[in-house]
């Protein structure tokens, strides 16, 4: 009979003696402040003379609630069939980009890499690219590379225009091979921008090598798209919604399958994706349904501006309010009566939101994260009475700022709300020290300040590294409110169950 594993996890292991003395052993090599001493300067970063300094600060940040632009181009270009990214960079840029992406999604993710060392930062990084490209052609056979950069790439001014030319000339590159690409420097922008530049993209070259006339209206059916989303969840709510209105549709950019693959024991580089041959003919749609706006402005202008074509955007639609204008956008763009089985499905969560209503009602909430995903959450908290009190969005601008703050107005839950836009997560902490709150909503990354400052955190939105599955259920629509106010309400039923003394540890709530 096989002895029993006793596999410790980390929580355990590095409570063992060993370890123990490892680390104090590291500390005292590293001679550093007293125990006192640090203590005294933890504190001292919770007064609010520390958070007027931390607001004060210009010229460095910490911890922001975004990332690189790079990382949005790979989501961007995984969106379409039988598509390698490509990143012209060093391999740790791109490793990073992979392992973000993978630890969300707890899925593989294929992208290659120029592998941009020292010599190509001061010679240029044109053969890197050549030989990468004839290399990745030949080991994965991609019927479309989309090519993106790295700051190292951008700060020494390669030319990607000059260098695939270069490439197809060499017969590295196929004459016929679509390669879209982006100029994507991490030092600017966010993944969100990256993304629409690298969608924008591969819209307008395949558009462009069909030969094409657009013919907006021709074809009856709907452009849609959703942005940089992190739930593969939200895909097939999508596709159910539109099902349900016996729509047409194209969604241009589908990553959902790349990012939520099954395990049949043999691993491809391409797991669908919108085949490339709808591209070309999404420019004859009667019109274009985005359910974002923010991460799509450069893709939504081409597309309009182009393609001649009717655009719609709105944000997340998170909630009741958001959901019935997704519904009326997809009612007018199709001519098709929204269904009887999705009113049925509105009264039902409009019920669920009343049965949970008395514990959300009036719990202050912090919340961080993407402008198209604060506008869903700032929306529905108002319906829940919840009250938005800090709202930090690092990749945010004037626009998002005006639109948070009429949707605040609207509602007197939004009374105490202030929309930090360009502001990090070490802002944010100052802001639940000074100012506390019930619960925080956000990624991962803020799950610190959140311990810090003793409030339970409600992970919503990119990236949830440290809980597995929850962006395979969605948060758009009436199931996914119905998901959201599940988490929601759940979570401060656990706190009050951990805080309740014996003559409140009630069996019902």
């Amino acid at each position: 009979m096989n002895e029993r594993l006793n596999i410790v996890d980390h929580n355990q292991l590095f409570r063992q003696d060993k370890y123990v003395r490892q680390r104090e052993e590291k500390r005292a090599f590293e001679a550093p402040c007293s125990p006192e001493e640090v203590t005294a300067t933890l504190e001292y970063t919770k007064t609010k003379e520390y958070k007027d300094k931390n607001f004060a600060r210009t010229a460095v940040v910490v911890n922001p609630a975004k990332a690189c632009q790079p990382l949005g181009a790979v989501m961007a270009a995984l969106g379409f069939e039988k598509t390698l990214p490509f990143i012209h960079g060093s391999q740790g840029c791109t490793a990073y980009f992979r392992s973000h992406l993978a630890r969300h999604f707890k899925e593989p993710v294929p992208a290659v890499s120029t592998s941009m060392t020292e010599d190509a930062a001061v010679f240029g990084g044109m053969r890197n690219l050549i030989d990468g490209i004839e290399n990745c052609i030949a080991l994965y056979q991609p019927e479309m590379i989309a090519v993106c950069t790295t700051c190292m790439a951008e700060v020494i001014g390669d030319d990607l225009s000059a260098f695939l030319a270069n490439a197809r000339q060499e017969g590295a590159l196929p004459e016929d091979m679509p390669v879209p690409f982006a100029n994507t420097p991490s030092f600017s922008g966010s993944h969100i921008t990256g993304y629409d530049a690298m969608l924008r993209s591969v819209l307008e070259t395949l558009y462009n090598k069909s030969g094409r006339t657009p013919q907006p209206g021709h074809e009856l059916k709907l452009n849609v798209l959703l942005g940089f989303d992190g739930y593969t969840g939200n895909f097939a709510e999508m596709r159910r919604i539109l099902g349900m209105f016996g729509a047409t549709y194209t969604i241009l950019g589908d990553h959902s399958s790349n990012f939520d693959s099954g395990a049949t024991g043999e691993y491809s580089y391409y797991y669908g994706g919108t085949p490339l041959k709808d591209v070309p003919e999404a420019a004859d749609a009667a019109g274009t349904l985005a359910i974002q706006q923010y991460s799509l402005r450069k893709t939504l202008g081409y597309m309009k501006r182009t393609w001649g074509q009717q655009v719609s955007s709105i944000s997340t639609p998170l909630g009741i309010r958001a959901t019935d204008c997704l519904l009326e956008e997809i009612s007018r763009l199709s001519g098709k009566e929204i269904p009887e089985a999705l009113k049925q499905e509105r009264a039902r969560i409009v019920d669920a939101m009343m049965d949970s209503h008395a514990y959300l009602h009036g719990k202050r909430v912090a919340m961080a994260g993407d402008p198209d995903m604060l506008i869903g959450l700032i929306g529905f908290c108002l319906e829940l009475g919840m009250e938005p009190v800090h709202i930090v969005c690092s990749n945010g601008d004037r626009k998002f700022e005006k639109e948070a703050e009429l949707l605040l107005k609207s509602s007197p839950y939004g009374a105490e709300a202030t929309v930090h836009s360009g502001q990090d997560l070490w802002h944010m902490r100052s802001l639940l020290f000074q100012d506390p709150v019930d619960l925080a909503i956000g990624s991962s990354h803020l799950k610190f300040a959140a311990k810090e400052a003793k409030i339970p955190l409600l992970r919503v939105g990119f990236p949830i590294f440290d809980r597995h599955h929850l962006h395979r259920y969605p948060i758009i629509g009436y199931q996914g409110a119905l998901n959201l106010l599940t988490q929601f309400v759940n979570t401060v039923l656990d706190v009050m169950e951990e805080q309740a003394p014996d003559h409140s540890f009630d069996l019902v709530r």
